[in-house]
């Protein structure tokens, strides 16, 4: 893939500024940093090693503490926030909006977390407490209050006017909600309306009475789908009551989305999404370490099912050789199958009303592909090794094993997730652990029932 211009320019930014601070050019470094936009800065942080990142932060200035740390990764950015006052932390959070403040606190640990509230101002701090009540990955946890809202008896010119006394609109604004007296969501005006109507005009007059709202207990991917589905660029959070309580736009749903992306990529290898890849050694050693021991133990399970066929394998040692073919495919077809059921629920695809079927379609495709491989091998193993019994050994051992694969993949995804088990993280082993041990278990299994 090409290298974007943004790519290439942010690169040149990196190389340029670590030579300024090898060269001990700090003014240079400061000028550098506050003529870039904060998203720049950001991945300049998070593409440099530990110590340069933190000369790099006492470079950048405070005023444009809150926009940078609104762009950094969670790891990234819990290691400066280590690193700061609680009040100048206090100062950079009270800039930011809520969903962003909201994102920084829950990811801190408490007492640092508690500290930066505590320095906070009284408006502030309850604006933060409010929102971090709703939990996390929902539609309340993600949400902006920053809303203009209109009445419906209201003129056309008069809210003209008072948006020009105002001087400016809450970003990614594409709507005005109205409500009632109760605050009540009773109704949207799209801007583009608005500003084409005539000054006499009343909102009434304007105003959508059907808009769709989003609960604020809904899941933030719930809420992902419905923007994909319906083309929005934003949309109203009301509670149980249907007061309006904030908004959520298209830019938060982009993070949602990428952060999804991130998540079930990372997961797939164990690792956390938000890892920060300049981590120091130790604590990036110690996060992969859980993993790799998860893994040696589904690989024990395996080999004490090879140990049950020790005898076996002495006698006939080309067994040895062909032991890993079977569970080699099982595991490529297993994880095609978790892959795209996962997929599909994360889509919204897969639901009780259709998992049975889906369950059945890839039971019926790990058998056919067990058929058309079964007997690819057979015809492979019994021209090279001169032994057809041998082939219909290795046959039978892949036929099974790729009818266990489709309907363990198939099924893990939707167990897992009625568990509350991230099937993303933890599919895919356990998914091997099967394939491995069902493999070897009906290849050795059938080879001594047969050969010896």
């Amino acid at each position: 893939m090409p290298d974007t211009y943004a790519a290439k320019n942010s690169r040149h930014q990196l190389d340029a500024i670590n030579v300024a601070l090898n060269n001990g050019n700090i003014v240079q470094v400061r000028e550098m940093l506050s003529a870039m936009p904060a998203c720049d800065v950001a991945l300049l942080l998070e593409s440099s090693r530990s110590r340069s990142r933190s000369e790099i932060w006492q470079l950048i200035e405070p005023k444009d503490y809150s926009d940078v740390l609104e762009e950094l990764s969670e790891d990234v950015r819990n290691g400066i926030i280590r690193q700061m006052v609680p009040e100048i932390l206090a100062d950079a959070l009270e800039e930011m909006d809520t969903d962003d403040l909201v994102e920084t606190l829950s990811g801190l640990p408490e007492a640092i977390s508690q500290d930066a509230l505590s320095s906070m101002d009284e408006q502030d701090r309850q604006r933060a407490e409010q929102a971090l009540s709703y939990g996390e990955d929902t539609a309340g946890f993600i949400m902006n209050t920053d809303t203009i809202t209109l009445r419906p008896e209201v003129s056309v010119d008069v809210i003209l006017r008072y948006l020009r006394l105002k001087g400016d609109i809450p970003p990614s604004t594409d709507t005005f909600y109205v409500v009632n007296r109760q605050d009540e969501l009773i109704g949207s005006v799209p801007v583009t309306k608005l500003l084409t109507a005539m000054p006499s005009t009343k909102v009434h007059e304007l105003m959508n009475n059907d808009s769709v709202t989003v609960p604020m207990n809904m899941s933030d991917s719930e809420v992902a789908s419905l923007f994909e589905r319906y083309n929005w660029l934003s949309a109203p959070v009301v509670d149980k009551n249907n007061h309006l309580v904030g908004r959520i736009t298209i830019d938060d749903v982009v993070d949602i989305i990428r952060e999804d992306a991130e998540h079930s990529m990372m997961s797939m290898a164990g690792l956390d999404d938000e890892e920060d890849t300049f981590a120091p050694v130790l604590k990036s050693t110690q996060k992969r370490s859980v993993w790799l021991g998860v893994n040696l133990i589904t690989a024990l399970m395996a080999a004490a099912v090879s140990d049950l066929f020790e005898e076996t394998l002495s006698q006939l040692a080309v067994l040895a050789i062909l032991n890993t073919i079977v569970p080699s495919m099982g595991g490529a077809a297993g994880n095609q199958t978790l892959t795209l059921v996962i997929r599909g629920m994360a889509l919204g695809h897969v639901s009780n009303s259709n998992a049975r079927w889906l369950i059945i379609k890839e039971l019926t495709i790990g058998f056919f592909n067990g058929m058309i491989w079964a007997i690819l091998i057979a015809t492979v193993i019994a021209l090279w090794k001169q032994d057809l019994m041998l082939g219909a050994v290795i046959a039978f051992a892949m036929m099974i094993n790729m009818i266990a694969a489709g309907l363990a993949g198939a099924t893990l995804p939707i167990l897992m997730k009625k568990m509350n088990i991230d099937p993303a993280l933890a599919g895919s082993v356990i998914l091997t652990t099967i394939t491995d041990v069902v493999g070897i278990f009906a290849f050795l299994g059938t080879a001594t029932w047969l050969l010896i």
